[in-house]
């Protein structure tokens, strides 16, 4: 099983191609503006790479977050099993090792005629390229009953922070022998293996602290991401504790009641003890609003340059974009975003062009001491990113390969965000 070093995760990731991408600036040469609407993984990344790869890029970063919490691993603050602090992140490095400005507003406009952002003090800020990374947004009306008041009361902890502690002492306070409920969203949807490694997980923590509790998956589809592996893992590790239904047993999700913390499908209503929503998800409401998604809800892009297929000269990365067989995972986050970094310093500078490496690298937890890893990499085919190179962990493994891939997690989350974050 692998072992991730700072080093080797440069080197797959494309941090070699730097130096052959770092022009020096003439004296008196203008620097070329971009700007990166975005400071989670995939903004961080473009920002982070586009400052190193060319002196003569002058690199604003537009987040309105101080610090960033991670998404990924997040289900093991859930489980008791990593304080939330250890998965929380700044932007100090990128400012201090590579001189990105970092301006923590938000974006509330953007004009691709004049060029031009305008934040939400009323400033703008000019751009020769700009860069949006804008993450992902919950589908107004996808289910009934489930607005913001909801949400407080049965999280989505799909935003890691605030969310997640909610649910976090939502679990700590239910009662033993208590019913949760997750409610799994329908495709596409951010990080897939996700709400079945949640369930994972929290099956844990009920294992050693509320052995009498249950958890119920009520599904908006009918098969999920490495079902066999999750199936078998609850098989082994939590018999009679996980319950999945499918969507063509229940009709499907169709409202919620937060009052009695309920759950409504088309042939029953579960009451639950606690309650995890994940809503249906879209493009961010920036992308919306500037005209950078489809009908869809998600953003078409070029599979090279990342180039925005509806707006010239804005590029997206990450959760937002139609990606073909890249999911919509951390990982392709960070491998997009340094493509597209590349990909603009070569536009702006004059630079050598080298082929994408596209890859998708993770770990998803089954139990503490289980877990699984897959690594995928892509290239585009026919205006499509396809997959062509995969390795995904099997039913058969042994534990001790399972119990390797625990502890490889931890190398590689740390290898990961340092790479993304300086």
């Amino acid at each position: 099983m692998k072992s991730w070093t700072r080093r080797e995760f440069g080197c797959l990731t494309g941090a070699a191609l730097l130096t052959a991408l770092r022009p020096r600036m003439a004296l008196g040469q203008a620097k070329a503006r971009v700007v990166v609407i975005g400071g989670g993984i995939g903004g961080a990344t473009v920002a982070k790479y586009l400052a190193a790869s060319a002196t003569t890029i002058d690199v604003t970063l537009v987040e309105p977050r101080q610090v960033y919490t991670t998404c990924f691993f997040s289900n093991l603050h859930l489980a008791g099993l990593r304080p939330l602090e250890q998965l929380t992140h700044g932007y100090e490095a990128l400012t201090r090792q590579y001189g990105i400005t970092v301006v923590h507003g938000s974006a509330e406009a953007i004009d691709p005629a004049a060029k031009t952002v305008t934040l939400n003090n009323g400033s703008t800020l000019g751009y020769d390229r700009l860069v949006v990374a804008p993450g992902i947004a919950f589908r107004d009306g996808a289910l009934e009953g489930y607005d913001e008041a909801a949400m407080e009361i049965m999280p989505h902890a799909w935003n890691a922070g605030q969310q997640t502690r909610l649910l976090r002492q939502q679990l700590e306070s239910m009662e033993d022998g208590g019913l949760f409920v997750l409610v799994a969203p329908p495709n596409p949807f951010r990080c897939p293996p996700a709400p079945y490694e949640r369930a994972s997980l929290v099956a844990s923590y009920f294992q050693r602290r509320k052995p009498k509790a249950k958890i119920l998956i009520l599904d908006a589809k009918d098969s999920f991401n490495a079902q066999d592996l999750f199936q078998d893992a609850w098989n082994r590790h939590y018999p009679g504790m996980i319950e999945w239904l499918p969507a063509q047993f229940t009709g499907g999700v169709t409202a919620i009641d937060a009052k009695t913390r309920s759950v409504i499908t088309a042939g029953a209503t579960f009451k639950a003890a606690v309650a995890n929503v994940i809503p249906a998800q879209m493009a961010g409401r920036l992308a919306q609003q500037a005209g950078l998604a489809n009908r869809s809800g998600w953003c078409p892009v070029d599979p090279v340059t990342f180039e925005s297929a509806l707006q010239p000269g804005v590029h997206l990365v990450g959760d937002a974009i139609i990606g073909g067989d890249m999911p919509k995972s951390a990982f392709c986050a960070n491998s997009q975003a340094k493509a597209c970094a590349f990909a603009i310093a070569a536009d702006l500078t004059g630079s050598a062009r080298f082929p994408a490496h596209l890859f998708n690298t993770c770990y998803t937890y089954l139990a503490p001491d289980d877990a699984f890893s897959n690594a995928i990499s892509f290239k585009p085919v026919d205006g499509k990113l396809k997959s062509v190179i995969s390795f995904v962990s099997k039913v058969e493994e042994s534990s001790e390969v399972r119990r390797q891939a625990a502890r490889a997690a931890e190398g590689w989350y740390d290898a990961f965000t340092h790479d993304v974050f300086g």
